[in-house]
């Protein structure tokens, strides 16, 4: 079992965990993975543990143009195109 990091130990870290970013965007878990999973938050995945790492500044501001998106009535189709998935 792994220790939570500190908030201050995650904005000072250039990668990020998709549970770090729950704490500094928000949002849902379940909701990141799926933006995860629809290719919408890229990550590495670091090979000697398979965890997914996220680069925190870049993933937050999509995750914040994401929420502007939503919060704006466009669907997930329409949300993947502004940000040039399709």
């Amino acid at each position: 079992m792994s220790r939570q990091r500190s908030m201050e130990a995650i904005l000072a870290s250039e990668y990020v965990s998709i549970g770090e970013l729950v704490r500094i965007t928000g949002s849902r878990y379940s909701t990141l993975k799926h933006y995860t999973e629809e290719g919408m938050l890229p990550f590495e995945q670091a090979e000697e543990n398979l965890t997914r790492r996220y680069l925190r500044e870049e993933t937050v501001a999509r995750i914040l143009w994401i929420k502007e998106l939503k919060a704006n009535g466009l669907s997930i189709p329409q949300i993947k195109e502004a940000i040039g998935l399709q």
